[in-house]
């Protein structure tokens, strides 16, 4: 048998002639061709269809397009568009921003997301938890931040994606999410209020926009009240309208039947466009001084242009980049985190039960956000609302945000000047109407039901969000469950049951069983309940043997811990027997423990048992309320022991770890 791989040495054409290759090191020529081979195999895989396909998505449902998805995806797509305009408007004001950058934000995405999404029902554009978290963010309202924060999000989330940091999500829990989702829906709603009521004041906590409230209630306009709660009704009952059985399909409906359903069930899904559309009507017709008006919207398209880098403070100083970044602070953070988060989850949502790739999801929205910056967008991602809409109106294909995107370039040249006479009591009645159906009350039940100690992040993110800052409750709630977690793997629960005697109530030995893997945070805790266990039902003298079953690893810590666990003992002169060890586990503790008994095999067990029995002292008396079950008299004892049950796997024999 050779001892090892020795390379052959190609001999020499002519003899007295050293060969130019004859000196070099075969371990440096063996890493040269093993990294090319990689390389290449790296390579091939990059510029394969598959890859091709995975990356750029429409390559796969563009070959097989046809008139049947032109129809589904127009149609749904000019019904997003009639329902992201008034949106748009309204969003850029609980941003803080000119009206105009919410219909800036509200096309681009749609255009990028045909060709990179994978996802045929998202909608990326402007949402309500986005410009909620801009206003937070841009200074006063600055709208060079806004689109700073675009660009440097969108950057943040395309590289996360190139470094496979999907994985990060998993780690905010739904009761986190549904926290936060929740009260960012009252912060929002709570904003609108001053709109609602026609009155003008500064405030930026849930707290100080009901105080203001209440303050200044005395200088309500009645019109704007009057008008945003008509607006408000209407919006509810239209929204009930898709729901009922006149709006859908039925079999044997003629083309006329066909049509009525189909406008019927538009009227319910466009109801956004349709009430600002009348409510800019009244007040075109009222006069200018009868409703709050939202004022001049600048016309026209965006330039294109690369986002700034620089900007100019209120009064006129200049502000470099580093500035810029320092005002902004961990917005830079927390909004590509929110929108990887609103985004992912919509996609899991609307999949039908198919696989998300999180990848491609990250790539196609980072994409959105830094093409859009080159238009002035404020940051954006998918939202719920249109996506719901996209799929209900029978969208086929991400080519429906051609229509959407489209539909809000037309408004942009030739509609702006009207976008004037919109009451703002509409676009407050619009906002409130799209939030609140975000507040995820029916959740609580499910988990007090499931696991209540996960009640706990979901109130500690929502009570931070709502009454401190809404990234701030994200990390409370992660950290509340990072805290769980650690508790669980810290204080793992350990059984330990008592196999009597066939004879009599006396003990034969004791099995303890953590229910958790072995590492440094638990090495304690499972030290100290082993202890007991041998002083209690063990007696002090009893065998006591320990279940390794759920061990799948130990650390040096544990290891050590285990070690003095042996010599506690050893000193004692009281039997410990590890069972059920895994081969891994088995070498961590024969590394550093020289006494160690490992038995695996029932026959094997029963050696050592009666080795022990020999010199264990029997205690006929046992306190009631012991730890753990007890067999009864009579019983098997293999029945609790899970060496002696009947086994289908390998039974290896006792090992004793000597040095």
């Amino acid at each position: 048998m050779m001892s090892g791989w020795q390379p052959l040495e190609k001999k020499s054409a002519t003899p007295g002639k050293v060969d130019e290759g004859k000196h070099r090191n075969p371990k440096m020529s063996l890493n040269y061709n093993t990294v090319s081979e990689l390389l290449k195999a790296r390579a091939r895989k990059f510029f394969s269809r598959k890859t091709l396909n995975q990356r750029i998505p429409i390559t796969q449902w563009l070959p097989k397009y046809d008139l049947e998805c032109l129809e589904g995806d127009m149609m749904a797509g000019l019904t997003v568009g009639l329902t992201v305009i008034p949106q748009g408007i309204a969003y850029a004001g609980i941003a803080s921003l000119p009206p105009n950058y919410g219909l800036y934000s509200a096309f681009m995405g749609c255009f990028v997301y045909m060709f990179l999404g994978s996802s045929k029902d998202i909608t990326i554009g402007p949402t309500a938890i986005m410009s909620i978290m801009t206003h937070q963010y841009s200074v006063n309202g600055n709208p060079d931040y806004a689109i700073l924060l675009c660009f440097l999000s969108g950057l943040i989330i395309f590289a996360s994606g190139l470094c496979n940091m999907g994985f990060l999500i998993t780690f905010i829990s739904k009761p986190v999410i549904s926290g936060f989702t929740s009260a960012a829906a009252i912060s929002i709603a709570s904003s609108q209020l001053k709109s609602l009521f026609g009155l003008s004041y500064d405030s930026e906590t849930v707290i100080e926009d009901w105080s203001e409230l209440f303050k200044n209630i005395g200088y309500s306009r009645w019109q704007d009240l009057t008008l945003g709660l008509c607006c408000m009704v209407v919006l509810l009952l239209m929204r009930k309208i898709k729901d009922l059985r006149a709006a859908k399909p039925q079999a044997g409906d003629s083309s006329g039947m066909r049509i009525a359903r189909k406008a019927l069930f538009l009227t319910s899904v466009g109801r956004n466009a349709l009430i600002v559309i009348v409510a800019a009507i009244i007040a075109f017709a009222a006069g200018h001084d009868i409703f709050t008006l939202t004022g001049e919207i600048e016309a026209g398209l965006p330039e294109f242009k690369p986002p700034p880098f620089s900007t100019h403070g209120d009064n006129g100083t200049y502000v470099g980049f580093s500035d810029m970044i320092a005002n902004v602070g961990s917005g830079v953070i927390i909004i590509p985190l929110i929108s990887i988060l609103e985004s992912i989850a919509i996609a899991s949502a609307f999949s039908g039960g198919k696989t998300i790739d999180a990848t491609q999801e990250m790539y196609a929205l980072g994409m959105c956000n830094i093409i859009g910056s080159f238009v002035q967008s404020m940051p954006v991602t998918g939202s719920f609302s249109r996506t719901a809409v996209n799929s209900t109106s029978g969208v086929k294909t991400p080519a429906g945000g051609i229509a959407t995107g489209l539909l809000v370039v037309l408004a942009l040249a030739f509609l702006t000047p009207y976008f004037k006479y919109i009451p703002k009591a509409t676009l407050a009645a619009v906002i409130i109407c799209a939030v609140i159906f975000m507040v995820e009350y029916e959740i609580v039940k499910p988990i007090w039901k499931a696991q209540r100690l996960d009640q706990l992040p979901l109130w500690g993110t929502f009570f931070t969000c709502l009454f401190w800052k809404l990234e701030f409750g994200i990390l409370v709630g992660v950290g509340i469950n990072l805290l769980i977690l650690l508790y669980g793997i810290a204080r793992p629960k350990v059984s330990v049951s008592t196999v009597l005697r066939e004879e009599g109530n006396e003990p034969q030995y004791v099995v303890v069983e953590p229910r958790s893997g072995l590492f440094f945070p638990s090495v304690d805790h499972v030290r100290n309940q082993v202890s007991k266990a041998s002083m209690g039902p063990a007696q002090g003298s009893v065998m006591v043997v320990m279940d390794c079953s759920h061990f799948t690893g130990v650390d040096y810590s544990a290891v050590k811990g285990m070690k003095s666990l042996c010599n506690d003992f050893e000193k004692r002169h009281q039997p410990l027997i590890f069972t059920n060890v895994t081969p891994g586990v088995q070498r961590g503790l024969c590394s550093l423990i020289d006494n160690i008994v490992i038995a695996q095999s029932p026959d094997q067990f029963e050696a050592a048992y009666k080795n022990s029995s020999a010199t264990s002292t029997l205690n006929h008396h046992r306190e009631d309320g012991a730890m753990g079950g007890v067999s009864r008299h009579g019983e098997d004892p293999e029945s609790l022991d899970p060496l002696l049950q009947s086994a289908t796997g390998p039974r290896p024999v006792v090992v004793v770890c000597n040095s």
